[in-house]
């Protein structure tokens, strides 16, 4: 099996030694950016399986590097932060980050985390034969692909599992916990609060009003559900 590989972007250079020796010895292959402009280059000459993305960058910060690659790619970013506000947070996965790391943080758990992303985006494991189509929507598991009124739509690797983890359980109520398992996995030490922005992007990108809903309701205090007619 080929080597996964990490660009680690960050300006520290101790911390991009320590985990450059780290993921070495879990056998990734790692390259390293100093800045956002080097970032943006080399994901696009290398195109690695998944970025370390820092916050706090010389040039123009990680959002910014973030907001630019998600408009031509959807390569796995967890987000890397010295600060631990909730803001922080909600910007970067808002942004389209798959996940997000408070500095200072175990070797060990952010492994776990590379692990989790790179599990969902990848195809093994997954039912090949399925569509899942509702009134105005078509969910094809096999391509991953997302048809709103017959027109693609765009979603990132973890958008389209979680449109699928629920859509697979029409009408029935799930805890931001329960989707927290089935789409980020067992091993994920985020909080639930990633659940809610992620379903939030997919009702931005359907056009589905949170107030007058036609694919996900929320169900206050406890989590989401899917109500999509069936076509």
């Amino acid at each position: 099996m080929t080597s996964r590989r990490i660009l680690i972007v960050d300006d520290e250079p101790e911390l991009r030694s320590m985990l450059r020796q780290y993921l070495t010895r879990e056998g990734f292959k790692v390259a390293e950016a100093i800045s956002g402009n080097e970032a943006l280059d080399m994901i696009d000459r290398t195109h690695p399986d998944l970025v370390l993305l820092d916050v706090g960058l010389p040039d123009i910060d990680g959002f910014e590097v973030l907001r630019t690659l998600r408009s031509d790619s959807d390569v796995p970013v967890i987000m890397l932060t010295a600060r631990d506000e909730e803001i922080d947070r909600v910007v970067g996965l808002s942004v389209g980050a798959d996940d997000y790391v408070v500095k200072p943080f175990s070797p060990r758990e952010l492994v776990a985390r590379i692990q989790a992303v790179l599990r969902r985006g990848s195809p093994a494991g997954r039912s090949t034969d399925d569509t899942l189509r509702f009134a105005g929507l078509t969910i094809d598991e096999s391509s991953r692909e997302v048809l709103s009124n017959g027109e693609p739509v765009e979603l990132s690797a973890l958008e389209f599992d979680l449109l699928l983890a629920l859509a697979q359980g029409p009408n029935r109520v799930f805890t931001r916990h329960q989707l927290l398992e089935r789409v980020w996995g067992w091993d994920y030490f985020g909080v639930e609060r990633v659940v809610d922005v992620h379903v939030g992007n997919i009702r931005k990108v359907l056009g589905d009003d949170a107030s007058n809903p036609t694919y996900i309701a929320t169900v206050r205090g406890i989590g989401y559900k899917f109500i999509g007619s069936p076509e």
